[in-house]
């Protein structure tokens, strides 16, 4: 029987995208995905929908760049309407993810605001939902990261900023969310693989993923009498903003993901359908667990 012309080829994984070694480059915090060298795949062309979340209404943070971004497209192209929170600096990477959003026909809100703040975190929700018409999705993504060789290095200011974008964030957001959640409605959080493994540059940030992977699991249990699903995803080296915006050195971005099995880094698009997986409806049974995507180094 000959092939239809819309078979996928399967390809071979280690060849799939870009291999380090890279070439090194530096942003100010918190980056643009548009002005990496080589540019992240978020799935903007290779990403098709099939309608698994038509309706839905969700809202991503960190929706600019990243996991974010590709989840933004994904859940577009899967006909949910997307609402996407970001840093006011990175509005030209924004502005992309509204254009795509738009493209699949739905539609898209953008809320540019900072994180640490709790009062903004409390009017990012109201927003969402004046903008969607409700909410059932809510993706708490976004991320700060920074390397530094020793924990002296670390100042108060930097240890504080990491906690309130990191764990202080989902609290607030979450907290203002939930009287918007009905049941079958989902919660998604974005932890890593350095929750279970952490390297010895990433001080801050490691912990915050730890804790994520921990309120997944103990919201997963407390929400579950209201119906309410709670899951995370938990990436490996993966290339994004994070890592050209002080998230890591110059050296180790030169070789950024050669330690996987697959000797290269992973790109956002290959996280995608995980996202789309754990917010449809066939996941019904899916809650408290943690999804891994590390190109074969990670734990989960």
């Amino acid at each position: 029987m000959d092939r239809k012309d819309d078979t996928v080829t399967p390809q071979d994984p280690r060849g799939k995208y870009p291999r380090p070694p890279f070439n090194g480059q530096s942003q100010p915090w918190p980056g643009l995905a548009r002005d990496m060298d080589p540019p992240p795949d978020h799935g903007e062309t290779s990403y098709k929908g099939s309608g698994r979340l038509a309706g839905r209404r969700a809202l991503i943070t960190g929706g600019d760049s990243g996991m974010g971004r590709a989840a933004a497209i994904a859940y577009a192209r899967e006909g949910a309407d997307v609402a996407i929170n970001y840093f006011p600096t990175e509005e030209p990477d924004a502005q992309d993810v509204v254009a795509l959003i738009e493209e699949a026909g739905r539609k898209a809100v953008a809320i540019p605001g900072d994180l640490r703040d709790e009062a903004f975190c409390r009017k990012l929700v109201d927003d969402a939902v004046a903008g969607l018409g409700g909410l059932d999705i809510l993706v708490c993504n976004a991320a700060r990261q920074q390397a530094f060789p020793s924990i002296l290095d670390v100042s108060s200011e930097e240890f504080d900023a990491t906690m309130k974008t990191n764990i202080y964030a989902p609290f607030w957001i979450i907290k203002a969310a939930l009287p918007h959640l009905t049941p079958g409605s989902v919660i998604i959080g974005t932890t890593s693989e350095q929750a279970y493994d952490p390297t010895p540059d990433l001080y801050a940030y490691a912990q915050t993923k730890a804790a994520t992977m921990n309120y997944v699991k103990s919201l997963a249990k407390q929400l579950a009498e209201k119906g309410i699903r709670v899951n995370g995803v938990a990436p490996g080296p993966i290339w994004t903003p994070l890592q050209v915006s002080g998230g890591a050195s110059q050296e180790k971005l030169k070789q950024f993901g050669s330690q996987t099995p697959f000797g290269r880094p992973g790109q956002p698009a290959e996280l995608a359908s995980i996202y789309v997986q754990l917010a449809a409806e066939d996941a019904s049974f899916t809650t408290g667990h943690v999804y891994g995507a590390a190109g074969g180094s990670g734990q989960p």
